[in-house]
């Protein structure tokens, strides 16, 4: 008898280990996957669009950042299947064409964009109690406050 209490209170002990979150943050999370997926494409198309003096190396930039981004959408979409919620696979519109600073004030305004969501969904995930998607999010926050830097300093801000 007492072994088959301590198995079932195992198992119930099991069931509330594992973390799940709101409808609330995982909309936020599929709207973080729509920023990155706009954001791969974006910064791909400028990679191949790019003409001018500085062509060379801003193209070495756009392509590096975009793969970045992958890795972002890649690790959210982990964390989305984890708490059993399919992550979208429509990006956020996309800019495209211009001239290099026409591209690249589009991609300050897609990366200010993530950072103020990210840092909404950092405050929601402590708000739930959900260091993982805490961790995750400060992480990438970080990256993209790096590409920020970098655009803006291409543009001479």
């Amino acid at each position: 008898m007492l072994e088959k209490f301590v198995q079932i209170s195992w198992a119930n002990e099991e069931e509330t280990m594992v973390q799940k979150a709101s409808p609330k943050l995982t909309e936020m999370m599929n709207q973080a996957i729509a920023g990155e997926l706009q954001a791969i494409v974006q910064y791909m198309w400028h990679h191949i669009m790019v003409k001018g003096l500085n062509s060379a190396s801003l193209m070495d930039v756009f392509e590096d950042i975009s793969v970045e981004e992958m890795k972002h959408a890649e690790k959210i979409a982990e964390r989305l299947f984890y708490f059993d919620v399919a992550p979208t696979t429509k990006p956020n519109p996309i800019a495209k064409g211009g001239t290099p600073e026409q591209m690249l004030k589009a991609d300050v305004q897609a990366e200010e964009e993530a950072i103020t969501l990210y840092k909404d969904i950092i405050k929601q995930a402590i708000a739930e109690k959900d260091e993982t998607t805490r961790l995750l999010f400060e992480q990438i926050l970080s990256d993209e406050e790096r590409h920020h830097d970098t655009f803006t300093t291409l543009l001479g801000q």
